[in-house]
């Protein structure tokens, strides 16, 4: 091949990749492994090949072009020529992701620049509140403060008590469903217990915020979202997906609904073990039936709730309910096009929409039950 007249000099150059760009782990996107690159100085994300991540993975400033030429030959069986590094190269310099390059693409500047004074766009009836200054160091101040509820010695116990109130819960189902019931005639304590489950959200947006500082997160915004007549606080995680392992991704989208189930055991303890008034144990029965729902609702594995952000890491996917929906399609109509498609992606996709299916039919069962033990009551 000749090589061309702007050819980068591979005994000289050393590429090396900006240390503030984030590289997520490997993830399934349809018949592809794609792994996510985002660049945060222009908030632009990308999807790069896994050949591209291998050698980008490699670009810290000490080896030529010659050297990561070498190792991607012994990896993948094959030299790049002088055309396939100036694409790379090319990629890589455009999107502002090589040290010494710009921070930005003209065009992302000029974006940006056109639409930094501008406030959020916000209407009496949708829009959102920002609520702190700085949510990353809010988010660092709560988890300096309460971070060591995370540790194992005190997160067990929890999630063993929370257990225990949820097998209680099964047990007297009927009993939380007619106080459920009786809340609903009282509007008093039906003002109450709202209160309280609002909060309760409130301490899951931030719970996220918290685990996901643990393990290195960024919190950009902590405030408040209005679809009205809904009114919610919601935080959010910048680089979520690009947190060090699964287990921490999970872990970090998991956290809310434990913190909704920890708010319940106080009541719960209060309801098994005080004695109160009829009205008192009707509210707290209520309370308990209806956070249990607040809190389980969040893992059912549909985007975009919790669960499905759960189940995407545990597939390893990302677009997980459309790379399915698609996947499914194509099998149904026994298109070619499916055996494309590696087999651990025909598993994820399978598996999660049969798992959802399920899901989907507890969930009319559980319905159905209710209206049939309201009816007969």
């Amino acid at each position: 091949m000749t090589a061309p007249a702007d050819r980068v000099p591979t005994d000289r150059y050393r590429p090396t990749l900006r240390p503030d760009v984030l590289v997520s782990d490997e993830f399934l996107l349809g018949a592809r492994s794609v792994h996510l690159v985002k660049n945060p100085r222009s908030g632009k994300s990308y999807e790069v090949g896994v050949k591209e991540h291998f050698l980008m993975a490699r670009m810290d400033g000490t080896r030529g072009l010659d050297e990561l030429g070498a190792e991607y030959a012994a990896e993948y069986g094959k030299r790049l020529g002088d055309a396939n590094w100036q694409r790379l190269l090319g990629m890589l310099g455009v999107r502002g992701l090589l040290e010494g390059g710009p921070a930005a693409p003209p065009a992302e500047t000029a974006e940006t620049a056109a639409t930094a004074d501008e406030p959020p766009r916000r209407t009496l009836l949708r829009g959102t509140l920002p609520l702190v200054a700085d949510a990353d160091a809010t988010a660092d101040r709560l988890h300096r403060a309460f971070g060591f509820l995370l540790a194992a010695p005190f997160m067990v116990p929890l999630l063993l008590l929370i257990t225990v109130m949820e097998v209680v819960a099964v047990a007297r189902l009927g009993e939380l469903v007619d106080g459920a019931s009786a809340l609903f005639t009282n509007p008093v304590l039906l003002a109450g217990v709202a209160a309280l489950l609002w909060f309760s959200t409130a301490l899951h947006e931030l719970a996220h915020g918290v685990v996901a500082r643990r393990y290195g997160g960024q919190v950009a915004e902590i405030g408040l979202r209005w679809r009205l007549p809904v009114v919610i606080m919601y935080c959010t995680v910048d680089n979520y997906l690009y947190l060090r392992t699964r287990w921490h991704r999970i872990a970090t989208a998991v956290a809310g609904a434990v913190m909704n189930l920890v708010v319940l055991l106080p009541f719960c303890a209060v309801w098994l073990f005080v004695p109160v008034d009829d009205a008192t144990g009707e509210a707290l029965a209520g309370l308990l039936l209806l956070g249990s729902v607040q809190a389980l609702a969040m893992l059912v594995p549909f985007p975009p709730l919790d669960g499905y952000k759960i189940a995407a890491q545990l597939c390893g996917a990302t677009g997980l309910a459309a790379s399915s929906r698609e996947y499914v399609r194509l099998a149904v109509r026994r298109d070619p096009a499916a055996k494309a498609y590696p087999r651990r992606a025909r598993t994820a996709y399978l598996g999660y929409t049969a798992g959802s299916l399920l899901v989907f039919a507890g969930i009319v069962a559980a319905v159905v039950a209710l209206v049939v033990h309201l009816v007969a009551t």
